[in-house]
């Protein structure tokens, strides 16, 4: 079996991908729809995981997507997206947006979220993916943080299926 070579963050990071708000953007509150800030998003992140795992990757969820503050039409968003931890076959990838003005440059974080993808061959059975190399202090925090909603999830899950055989 072939080892696969570790990554740093930084080499699958996407840092500042813009998105110009427009009117035809807007829901009936003058706010950018959630689910188009969600699609962005997980467009980004699957950009993420297949760089770093050098496969096709599907989403299997989205944990504490938060819409911390709104988008107006005109505003600039910001979007930032970045492998936290990966583990045999599944990688936890990071996301944020910010609001810029264009008139001011104020800008402000609105949403954030941790998507899990896993890697996938022709047959969509799952494959092992590198270890991701946390370089500075907040990388090595979200490593570490990671595996803690990692932990969270599988727990949520148990429950779940537990509830669902009680009936």
């Amino acid at each position: 079996m072939t080892t696969l070579k570790a990554k740093h963050v930084r080499d699958t990071a996407v840092h500042d991908y813009t998105y110009k708000v427009f009117p035809n953007d807007l829901n009936a509150n003058g706010t950018i729809f959630g689910g188009q800030v969600m699609a962005i998003l997980d467009r980004l992140a699957s950009v993420v995981a297949e760089r770093h795992s050098a496969q096709i990757c599907v989403t299997a969820s989205v944990d504490a997507l938060h819409f911390l503050g709104p988008a107006r039409g005109g505003d600039i968003l910001i979007f930032q997206a970045s492998i936290n931890r990966s583990w045999r076959s599944s990688m936890e990838i990071g996301v944020k947006v910010l609001a810029e003005s264009y008139r001011t440059s104020e800008r402000r974080h609105i949403v954030s979220a941790y998507f899990t993808f896993v890697a996938v061959d022709e047959n969509m059975r799952p494959v092992p993916v590198p270890h991701v190399i946390p370089d500075t202090a907040i990388e090595k925090r979200r490593f570490e943080e990671a595996e803690h909603r990692r932990e969270s999830r599988r727990r949520d899950a148990e429950a779940k299926q537990l509830r669902r055989t009680e009936g």
